[in-house]
């Protein structure tokens, strides 16, 4: 029989979330340690037994727990038991584990082309004038054919253009050398946190996100985003791009009875931090038209008031765990939550939230004609999978027997602008030195005689150290060949 929901636990009636509602997209949304961690894991589960694949980021490790059965305790029968599970028994689940820095899964890569200049200057801090030079630099490559692949492509460009600010500007627009400097410092700074691992080939193919296993389930993506939580900024950017590629790239399918795929964003509030209003735009018209892609999006974080109102009144599922309000503030934010939900007659849902236990949720999703349920003191379903993470050992052994290790684990190197750029500047340098020797060759020869033809210490020091710095700047600049 297929499934049409994913239970998630027991109010007076079962709590389900239908299948063809997920595509509303959904909140989950609780203090430190309220649950939300196993009310996500219990949604991917039913979401990958009924056949859709899921991507999610797994900012603590515990998610890798998928992959393996849950140890029955007492505590989760006695659960299993009141809420009415009568089917539970441990299992894990199909996993593809992915990482930027390809330790801990297979590297998932993009071009910078792919990136574009709106999402690269929000990752780059870049100000608006900056952003102009970029956007500039992304419009030379595509009128002059530029692959950007990587960040050494990105630097070469910059380098042209910096040689070339006068011709640029007359037919792009002034560029100033100020920010072509800055936004070469930016990028430094940016490969020193490890972003260099993320920008190449082969690039992610969004297919692969899409699959599921022999038996029909949805394979859950998961990427390790431990490490990847130190540098916020490329977090958000990089599943910010990836939903943005999603829309892009997915046909239009309209209502369907199921998903194509479902998006965790966890530690949502990086997303919106300080984001520029262009950006909000981009997020909340993603939000809106992914929809009929077949994707649906769930936003994971503490804060509920931390996604903003134009992306908030998008989220039809909603998840809410326990909130503290022993502040002003923190009153504001639970009467705010207890307002995105469709009253209940029988308690007052400000006061509930504050009173809710660990695994008892709130929860209200979208019933017959997209119509929001009541919401609904639940208790939520133990998992069948592990609560925690896998080892080391384990983890080796799922991506020791995954099908994307050899697509993705080995990097390649095409050319592109990096190689293009270089040979056009060699044959600059070349075709410069012809000429001197050529003008050199007309001028008549000097009657003076040089004292001696032998360079002094100190002149041949000083030109050996002005080769090397410029071998340096080359390299510093236009790095060396990565695909």
């Amino acid at each position: 029989m297929p499934h049409t929901s994913v239970f998630l636990g027991k109010s007076e009636k079962p709590e389900m979330l239908a299948l063809k509602y997920a595509t509303r997209h959904g909140l989950i949304s609780g203090a430190t340690g309220s649950g939300k961690t196993v009310t996500l894991q219990i949604i991917a589960e039913g979401l990958a037994r009924a056949g859709v694949p899921v991507f999610v980021a797994d900012v603590k490790g515990d998610l890798s727990g998928l992959a393996q059965p849950v140890e029955i305790k007492d505590f989760l029968t006695e659960r299993a038991e009141t809420v009415g599970l009568e089917d539970y028994a441990p299992r894990g689940f199909p996993v593809c584990f992915w990482d930027l820095y390809g330790k801990q899964g297979h590297p998932i890569r993009a071009t910078v082309s792919e990136m574009g200049p709106l999402l690269l200057s929000r990752l780059l801090d870049l100000n608006e004038t900056q952003e102009g030079v970029l956007t500039l630099a992304f419009r030379l490559a595509d009128d002059e054919g530029l692959l950007l692949l990587d960040l050494k492509d990105l630097r070469s460009l910059l380098v042209e253009i910096a040689g070339r600010t006068k011709e640029l500007s007359a037919e792009y627009g002034h560029v100033s050398r100020a920010s072509i400097g800055a936004i070469q410092r930016r990028l430094l700074a940016l490969e020193e946190q490890g972003a260099e691992e993320f920008f190449g080939e082969p690039a992610l193919d969004l297919m692969d996100l899409l699959r599921t296993d022999e038996n029909g389930e949805g394979i859950i993506n998961i990427l390790a985003a431990d490490k990847l939580m130190q540098t916020p900024k490329l977090y958000a950017t990089f599943l910010l791009w990836l939903l943005s590629e999603l829309f892009e790239e997915l046909p239009e399918v309209g209502d369907q009875d199921k998903p194509k795929l479902v998006f965790f964003f966890d530690k949502a509030h990086i997303l919106f931090d300080e984001a520029p209003d262009a950006l909000l735009e981009k997020v909340e018209q993603v939000v809106r038209l992914i929809r009929s892609k077949g994707v649906g999006v769930f936003f994971v974080t503490q804060n509920p008031l931390d996604v903003p109102d134009s992306v908030s009144s998008q989220l039809g599922n909603r998840v809410q765990h326990v909130l503290r309000a022993f502040t002003p503030r923190e009153q504001r934010v639970v009467k705010a939550a207890a307002e995105t939900f469709r009253p209940n007659p029988a308690f007052k849902t400000m006061d509930v939230i504050t009173q809710l236990g660990i695994g008892e949720a709130l929860v209200s999703t979208l019933e017959r004609k997209g119509v929001p349920g009541v919401v609904q003191r639940t208790l939520i379903r133990p998992p069948s999978s592990r609560m925690g993470p896998l080892t080391s050992a384990e983890r080796k052994e799922v991506l020791r027997y995954s099908d994307m290790a050899d697509k993705y684990d080995e990097p390649v190197d095409n050319e592109s602008a990096h190689e293009i750029l270089k040979a056009r500047a060699e044959k600059r340098a070349e075709a410069a030195e012809k000429s001197r020797l050529k003008e050199a060759s007309r001028k008549p020869k000097s009657t003076t005689r040089r004292r001696s033809n032998r360079q002094s210490v100190s002149e041949a020091a000083i030109k050996t150290a002005a080769r090397t710095l410029a071998r340096e700047l080359v390299r510093g600049l236009l790095g060396s060949f990565k695909r």
